[in-house]
């Protein structure tokens, strides 16, 4: 690599001058030319720079997967904490006499408040439900028809277990989708496609049963009831349109402020008859959970990235008395200071850097390996990810500076004279 200039100087002769006396300016170095001797010492010194690279390794990849290993169990508790119905609401009229009826328009106003995601409901319509038209009345007692509105799975976090939901196709027309409870009791076991569906009998009225729900341990009074569509329940079963229970479901940090508005908002001229469920107790329990923070895995990755960088120190220290030979050649051909420090400091850096990317990799995988296995969501912080590799360039730059210093002190006559 040429380290000097021998071009003449502009407006003199060049050997045939009285004067001719050539340029020895420095020549200075592209980035890429520094980090060609940066490379020099790793690709000369293979096993060394593995060995050195692996302690920062060892430190990245313990960070991620203290870091992610705990997100990720921690991604799954939340998930089953939320389908505890730590999101979600009931409101519903006090049990009075005369009975207090909600205003048929409650359910879209409560769905107008800012954080409501979902808003639904359900109606007692008092009709009664039989297997067939030649049953007494006494066999299903305690199952219900219910009127539902269409998103009602949304708001209770129900699924269906075979068949299918009431839609807007079928909102009007005398279909039945059956809770757990009810099917068992009315002999339906599943909905199986291509064969005639069942059919109940609802106040002397042929219903097709289109679906059954799973169980829903949110909204067990689900399971006992049959859910018929909202607007056939008005034309079928002289449904007046008011809703008995209103499901909401609503951003988690504004589930009580949102509780406090909720009676005013769906009954405006009498808010005090109207009862509203407080906030899940899996909810104080999530957030109780998302403070936890492991400072002690924490303070290990930090020991170990720390480690890594003495390593690292370390080999860069004896890669500067290994190659004092190398040093005094570069400073006599005409190399300065600045360009020793700049060499011995890339090198340093690249050293963690690689170390870094391989830790990240190692830490990745060893993080969605684990996560998989024990069934959770992975989840790699990418906080982790990019402090994790930055602090990897930081350590390789710490690490460095006292060798790029001790080297660039050299002279040249002090560097060629090691033996």
């Amino acid at each position: 690599m040429t380290i000097t200039s021998t071009r003449p100087a502009a407006g003199r002769p060049a050997d045939g001058d009285a004067d001719g006396v050539a340029d020895s300016r420095p020549v200075r170095l592209a980035p890429l030319d520094i980090l060609g001797l940066g490379l020099l010492g790793i690709r000369t010194r293979k096993l060394r720079a593995a060995l050195s690279a692996l302690g920062i390794s060892i430190g990245i990849a313990t960070l991620i997967v203290v870091t992610g290993i705990p997100a990720s169990s921690q991604k799954a508790l939340m998930t089953r904490l939320s389908a505890l119905g730590t999101n979600m609401l009931q409101a519903m009229p006090a049990n009075q006499d005369p009975p207090v009826l909600l205003p048929p328009e409650s359910v879209d106003m409560a769905g107008r408040i800012g954080p409501v995601t979902v808003a639904s409901a359900v109606a007692n319509t008092h009709a009664e439900v039989f297997r067939n038209d030649r049953v007494s009345a006494g066999d299903y007692q305690g199952l219900t028809v219910l009127a539902s509105k269409l998103n009602l799975l949304r708001a209770i976090n129900a699924k269906v277990g075979s068949g299918r939901f009431l839609s807007t196709d079928t909102d009007k027309f005398p279909t039945a989708v059956l809770g757990s409870v009810a099917a068992s009791r009315l002999g339906i076991a599943k909905i199986t496609a291509g064969q005639p569906a069942p059919q109940i009998y609802v106040n002397r009225r042929w219903f097709t049963v289109i679906g059954i729900l799973e169980k829903t341990p949110l909204s067990p009074d689900i399971d006992r009831s049959v859910l018929v569509g909202w607007d056939a329940a008005r034309s079928l079963l002289k449904f007046d349109g008011h809703p008995t229970v209103i499901y909401l479901k609503a951003r988690e940090s504004e589930i009580e402020a949102v509780r406090d508005v909720l009676p005013a908002t769906i009954n405006p001229e009498l808010p005090g008859v109207v009862l509203v469920s407080r906030p899940s107790d899996a909810l104080a329990a999530k957030r109780a959970t998302e403070t936890t923070f492991s400072a002690l895995f924490l303070g290990l990755a930090g020991v170990a990235l720390l480690v890594g960088g003495i390593g690292v120190a370390n080999t860069m220290v004896i890669s500067v008395l290994e190659r004092r030979r190398e040093i005094g050649l570069r400073r006599a051909l005409g190399a300065n200071r600045g360009q020793i420090r700049a060499q011995f400091l890339t090198e340093s850096v690249v050293l963690s850097g690689l170390g870094g990317l391989a830790g990240t990799v190692l830490g990745a995988l060893a993080t969605v390996g684990y996560a998989t296995q024990q069934d959770w969501p992975p989840v790699i912080p990418l906080t982790s990810v990019t402090a994790g590799f930055g602090g990897a360039i930081l350590i390789g730059m710490l690490a460095g500076v006292y060798p790029s210093l001790r080297a660039a002190r050299l002279t040249p006559t002090e560097a060629l004279a090691t033996t």
